[in-house]
């Protein structure tokens, strides 16, 4: 699981973003079991009182829930998986808006730009012709 850290994050909220980004593409799917505390923690060489820290986050969020005795699974509530991609979506558009205007585009532009790039993506799916 590579995972490269930002030092300006705290490491908890990375690692909380990251399993939700499984989640949310399908990587863990709803239902599945997450590693333990000890796994995550080898695998990513950070201290167990963080990954516990991002865990009990994840539960609280109800992300994931702990089920006695057995460990911590993927929520099985779609409609939670639903809000935190739509969650993930409004953050990236934000980010890109906010780009957009600092490059002083206008909104209708923006609008042009992105039905224009949507159009370009499509035809460019199935061939690819280079001259």
């Amino acid at each position: 699981m590579p995972i490269e850290f930002d030092n300006n994050l705290p490491i908890y909220l990375q690692i909380m973003q990251y399993i939700k980004r499984q989640i949310v593409t399908g990587t863990l799917k709803a239902g599945d079991k997450i590693p333990s505390v000890r796994e995550l923690a080898a695998e990513l060489q950070i201290n167990p009182n963080t990954i516990q820290r991002t865990f009990q986050e994840l539960e609280r969020e109800e992300v994931v829930e702990t089920k006695r005795g057995l460990g911590r699974y993927v929520t099985s509530e779609e409609w939670k998986i639903m809000q935190i991609k739509k969650e993930m979506a409004g953050e990236l558009l934000e980010r890109f808006l906010t780009g957009m205007q600092e490059l002083g585009i206008k909104e209708q532009d923006i609008v042009s730009i992105v039905t224009d790039a949507l159009a370009e993506g499509s035809q460019g799916k199935g061939e690819h012709t280079h001259e």
